[in-house]
């Protein structure tokens, strides 16, 4: 007892510092020299608070990682960010955060951004590439600082993001769950929360974007359509860029008319354009956003 009276007395940490920097891989060696302690009190610290214990020198941290990234806005956090929320697991049992595209250079991008080596890994079957970003701190992060919770599909809210980083926020939830088709010059969002999508819809409108939202049942839908309005959407959300999706920003690009040619159509109010605008509503709950 007098013992652990005067380790308390020096100590340099909380036991939960202490805690948390165990579970991220520091030996009791490591953290006892952080926090001014001797080892076998951080050993004592761990045991008193039930903390799963690993065989001496078994785990370390593999793979190196930038873990204070999210708590400092930047264009590419932003985006990253957006990224995740679209298209992010997060699970409650596990101190990760994991992300899965179809193309790999855009998860190679992130990991560069992170300062991580944590190899992608490969579904074998769907040819879909996963980066599981193995932090506590990060994870930490992105639920406490920005409001991404596990099961966060169908009560997400939206998060805070300072203005001039919003549309990098938007591409990154665009490229992780939007679908553009030049053909119909339509661009949609897709997603599980009203809260998230009606407030997404909000700040389209607020930078003059033509945007409405769709219930569809089991989730929701903001939709741009127009020729004129999907290239100023484009001109937003591609200022400034740094990481996106080539092939969703290329679909923009085969546009040749400048801003200033371009108009939307006025809606027709006929029966028969009332009845296609149905249809196409139709045609979206069969479409995954890509």
């Amino acid at each position: 007892m007098l013992e652990e009276r005067k380790q308390k007395s020096k100590c340099k940490l909380s036991k939960s510092e202490m805690i948390q920097l165990y579970t991220e891989g520091k030996s009791t060696s490591e953290i006892a020299l952080l926090a001014n302690v001797s080892a076998r009190y951080i050993c004592m610290v761990l045991t008193d608070n039930n903390v799963p214990r690993r065989a001496r020198g078994s785990w370390k941290r593999k793979y190196a990682i930038k873990e204070d990234y999210f708590k400092t806005w930047s264009n590419n956090m932003a985006y990253i960010l957006g990224f995740i929320t679209a298209d992010g697991v997060i699970p409650k049992e596990n101190q990760c955060v994991s992300i899965s595209q179809k193309e790999s250079y855009i998860l190679e991008d992130i990991k560069e951004e992170l300062n991580t080596n944590q190899p992608l890994y490969q579904n074998k079957k769907t040819g879909v590439y996963m980066l599981n970003i193995n932090s506590k701190t990060i994870k930490d992060d992105i639920m406490n600082i920005h409001g991404i919770m596990p099961c966060k599909s169908f009560n997400i809210e939206f998060p805070f993001v300072p203005e001039e980083f919003l549309h990098h926020f938007v591409r990154g939830y665009f490229d992780g769950d939007g679908y553009v088709n030049y053909e119909t010059y339509t661009v949609s969002f897709v997603g599980g929360s009203y809260n998230f999508m009606n407030s997404l819809n909000q700040v389209l409108q607020n930078y003059n974007l033509t945007s409405y939202l769709i219930n569809q049942n089991t989730h929701y839908r903001v939709i741009l359509s127009g020729r004129k309005s999907i290239q100023l959407f484009s001109k937003w959300i591609y200022k400034g860029k740094d990481i996106y999706l080539h092939r969703k920003y290329e679909i923009f690009q085969k546009e040749i008319l400048s801003l200033e040619q371009l108009q939307d159509r006025k809606l027709k109010r006929t029966q028969a354009a009332v009845k296609q605008r149905k249809q196409i509503k139709k045609d979206y709950e069969g479409i995954n956003s890509l």
